[in-house]
């Protein structure tokens, strides 16, 4: 991909959330809050897979 390509993509993706936060602020407050409560449950269960694992 070539560097002129790259930044278009980077410039559209960057307007389109900031287009979604500003039009839809609760729904983006929710999609944050469920994407953080999904890292939490993974780092969870990686955590208890080496907990168990030197058990």
């Amino acid at each position: 991909m070539s560097p002129k390509a790259k930044k278009v993509l980077i410039v559209g993706v960057v307007a389109l959330v900031l287009f979604f936060l500003i039009s839809q602020p609760h729904q983006s407050a929710d999609a944050v809050k469920e994407f953080l409560g999904w890292l939490q449950d993974g780092a969870e269960a990686i955590i208890t897979f080496f907990k168990e694992l030197f058990n």
